[in-house]
């Protein structure tokens, strides 16, 4: 048996894999799938590419990347143990690094190199390990780009251009022989760097300024600066050369000598475990389930109120789009909220498709036809509506109060607060949660510990906007300087997710765990048991308020808002009668009859007099004034009451005048009339031009049918199953296309092109080819162009050729096609195998 040859490319070490191992890479690296490449070469070249590199290092955990960091500092290639000592150290250091620690990234570093090599960032055997080319000029020290390792460029990089007789000062000083060839003496000088025992005799006669000069440098940054008379320490250390120059005023440590005073440790603190998530405290699972199912409801309610209060038409969108800081602010003070927290509603609203802009010229948000149907779903099903938009939104409300890139204020609804990170933070920080025994309530900052270590490249920099407060009015420091994005989305979801009843105490409830595992119906049937049942009544108070024990029935709630004000809420709702918010049930169409008799049916108490005799009072008065458009008229059968008004002072601005004793015309329009009678302490009523009184109910305005926004995605999509195993068998039947041993027929034009080409042969030659190959059962090479004026080489193995088509098992697809011979540019028979 003949030794397997180890990989001398990338494209050799894709290509000596097995279809599982490309899917994952495909599947770990979605973005090389767009297109499909057309062989393994152009896969390989793909996953070289800046773009990518730098997308699947951005999702590496830390030990991973630090693996990839220490790769990037070692010889090219790199040995197994070599990669392992950049980690561990040379058992030499000075008690930083402990036994333990070297045990677990002993144990780790497989995993993480077997991560490398999945996405195709490192490949070759363990005795030669080769970092990806751009992933190591990304990783590896410059002067423009420290490497994040703090180790400095080799000695053989840092002398590259010196003079050679500098070159031998340097080994003078140093005690090493005379050479006239600078590669010698680059070599001399790294040997002597990476001699442990003349290294530390070299230090030990150092001065003790030098030393701490080394200290200074030695994990990094590298590179300091000089001035042309340097001081004696940084003057022994240059002759030695501990310091080389870079320039006239910089100089570096060499990462040679760097890796001395390390101890061979490439990292400070290598972290091959993740972090562990403290707990803050541990609590009762139904108490949590309680808490969250209690929040839940009040989401619910506030929702439902924000829905009720833009349900005529909501504010005006600004011209950049969103809301201005005014409306928002007018809409925390209605929903009985700070600011930050009604930004949250409006949007979890907006990303729920419950709100939308309605497309009018003057456009204004209301609620969508599908926030009528969600208003009719039971309470469990609508929260978890709203749990399934708040995962998948990439709108980030804690945005909102800060700027962005060029100073300009960021507002809730506006264009600017879409982050593609959200989802995926939210989901993770929600995993984490469920890793926890149920109860658990864990340590934010060790949670934000656990993410940074996980993705410790992602994010950056945000906008600075103030942080969301969480329920009890604190601030969770979200907006803290120099926090990067993805932490302060962690804080936001903390705080959201309290907000809606994800949490309980900090703990994720189990109604929230069935939604993560199992979907929204296992979900909804954890939380309905919990939620409060709707009640169909109230308890009359003598002091004309009505106590609402607990959640209503929608009819129920409906017709007492409008009957009645709202006074307070919380665990009981407090609804006050007054004279204008029964005048308010009566121009709705209500009779005084009807307001007896419905609270009289849903009422547990008694309905006291002073109600009675208050909608009796109104209603009496109700309609004994008529309105009407002249621009505006006023009659009335009693000319007293028209006297009196007349009179008053306050009728002044309404520029009446007498038509007829029972009749007064204005110059105002009907509406204004109306209110500033209402505003004298009369009930008027308007009346249409029949002379009827016309009923006024609150306007419903609804926005034309809108689908919710779709969330942005972060990078390419994570492939399915089908889409990978297309794709697998695409890129094996072009590679064989590409790679595979032709029959040769030389001087002929029936002879392949250049790998890449498409085959060319005339169609008398492609029929004959395909005919033989159908009789023989042999598999070839063809060039085909579709409808669309596509090109692509596929491998197929013709079954029957007839009436101007070949019916082929295609390779590439995997199945059965036929191909009209018209659109084969050419064929060329495959070489059997040796």
């Amino acid at each position: 048996m003949g030794t397997t040859t180890p990989p001398r490319t990338l494209a050799e070490a894709l290509r000596a894999r097995g279809d599982d191992s490309l899917a994952g890479l495909l599947r770990a690296r979605p973005d090389l799938l767009n297109p499909v490449p057309n062989d393994i070469t152009q896969l390989a070249t793909r996953a070289g590419t800046r773009a990518s590199v730098v997308r699947a290092l951005e999702h590496l955990d830390r030990f991973a990347l630090q693996t990839a960091e220490a790769l990037a500092v070692a010889p090219d290639p790199a040995p197994y143990d070599t990669l392992l000592s950049l980690l561990t150290g040379d058992g030499l250091d000075d008690g930083e690094q402990h036994d333990d620690a070297g045990a677990a990234i002993t144990a780790a570093l497989p995993g993480a190199l077997a991560t490398l090599r999945e996405q195709a960032l490192v490949w070759g055997e363990d005795d030669r390990l080769r970092l990806v080319r751009t992933a190591r000029e990304l990783l590896a020290p410059s002067p423009q780009h420290p490497s994040p390792t703090g180790l400095g460029p080799t000695v053989a990089e840092a002398t590259a251009g010196m003079s050679p007789g500098r070159l031998q000062e340097i080994l003078t000083a140093t005690g090493l022989p005379a050479t006239h060839d600078p590669v010698s003496a680059v070599a001399s000088l790294s040997a002597l760097f990476t001699d442990r025992t003349r290294m530390a005799e070299l230090l030990d006669s150092a001065p003790v300024e030098a030393l701490s000069v080394l200290d200074r440098l030695v994990w990094g940054p590298p590179y300091g600066e000089v001035t042309p008379n340097p001081t004696p320490p940084v003057k022994w250390l240059r002759d030695r050369g501990l310091l080389l120059p870079v320039s006239t005023r910089t100089v570096v440590l060499p990462r040679e000598a760097a890796l001395h005073l390390r101890a061979g440790r490439a990292h400070r603190v290598p972290e091959p475990v993740p972090p562990a998530l403290a707990a803050v405290a541990e609590r009762d699972p139904q108490a949590v389930d309680r808490a969250a199912a209690g929040q839940a409801f009040t989401a619910l309610a506030t929702v439902e109120e924000l829905l009720k209060l833009w349900n005529g038409g909501g504010p005006t969108i600004l011209r950049a789009g969103g809301l201005s800081v005014r409306e928002l602010k007018r809409t925390a003070t209605a929903l009985d909220v700070p600011e930050p927290i009604a930004a949250f509603w409006v949007e979890l609203a907006y990303g729920a498709g419950l709100l939308a802009s309605d497309g009018e010229t003057d456009e204004r948000y209301a609620p969508t036809p599908a926030s009528d149907e969600w208003l009719d779903l039971p309470a469990a099903d609508r929260w978890t509506h709203l749990a399934t938009a708040w995962l998948a939104a990439t709108r980030t409300p804690g945005l909102v109060g800060g700027q962005d890139a060029k100073g300009r204020a960021l507002s809730a609804l506006g264009p600017e607060l879409d982050r593609s990170a959200a989802p995926d933070v939210r989901r993770r920080v929600l995993a984490l949660f469920a890793g926890l025994p149920p109860g658990t309530a864990p340590d934010p900052e060790t949670l934000l510990r656990r993410l940074r270590w996980e993705r410790p490249l992602r994010g950056g920099p945000a906008p600075a906007a103030p942080a969301a407060p969480s329920p009890g009015g604190t601030t969770s420091g979200g907006g803290a300087e120099g926090t990067d994005l993805r932490s302060r989305l962690a804080l936001w979801t903390l705080n959201e997710a309290e907000l809606l009843g994800i949490t309980g105490r900090g703990a994720l409830s189990a109604q929230a765990r069935a939604l993560l595992e199992e979907g929204e119906k296992a979900a909804a049937a954890f939380l309905a048991p919990l939620l409060p049942e709707p009640l169909d009544h109230v308890l009359l108070q003598a002091d004309l308020t009505a106590v609402a024990p607990g959640p209503l029935e929608r009819p129920l709630a409906e017709t007492l808002s409008v009957l009645a004000d709202v006074e307070s809420k919380g665990g009981a709702t407090v609804y006050r009668f007054t004279p204008g918010s029964v005048r308010r049930a009566l121009d709705a169409g209500r009779a005084a009859t009807d307001l007896h008799a419905f609270l009289a049916a849903h009422s547990r108490t008694p309905v006291p007099q002073p109600l009675s005799y208050l909608i009796d009072d109104v209603a009496r008065r109700h309609g004994h004034l008529r309105i009407g458009a002249a621009s505006a008229y006023m009659r009335c059968d009693d000319e007293a009451v028209l006297n009196e008004i007349l009179a008053d002072r306050r009728s002044t601005g309404l520029r009446l005048r007498r038509l007829a004793p029972t009749v007064l015309a204005s110059q105002s329009d009907p509406g204004p009339l109306l209110e500033a009678l209402r505003d004298m302490g009369y009930a008027p009523a308007a009346e249409s031009a029949d002379g009827d009184v016309l009923i006024t109910r609150a306007g419903a305005r609804r926005t034309p049918p809108r689908t919710p926004p779709v969330p942005v995605p972060e990078g390419p999509p994570v492939p399915d199953d089908t889409l990978l195993g297309a794709a697998v068998r695409a890129i094996r039947a072009g590679d064989t296309a590409a790679t595979v041993a032709r029959k040769e027929t030389p001087d002929s034009p029936s002879s392949p092109g250049p790998s890449g080409a498409l085959p060319r042969t005339t169609p008398a030659e492609t029929l004959a080819t395909v005919q033989a190959a159908a009789m023989t059962g042999s598999t070839v090479w063809i060039g085909y162009v579709n409808a669309e004026g596509a090109a692509s080489q596929r491998v197929i193995a013709p079954v029957r050729v007839e009436g101007g088509f070949v019916t082929a098992y295609d390779h590439t697809a995997d199945e059965i096609r036929t191909y009209p011979l018209h659109r084969i540019t050419g064929v060329a028979e495959l070489a059997e195998e040796a």
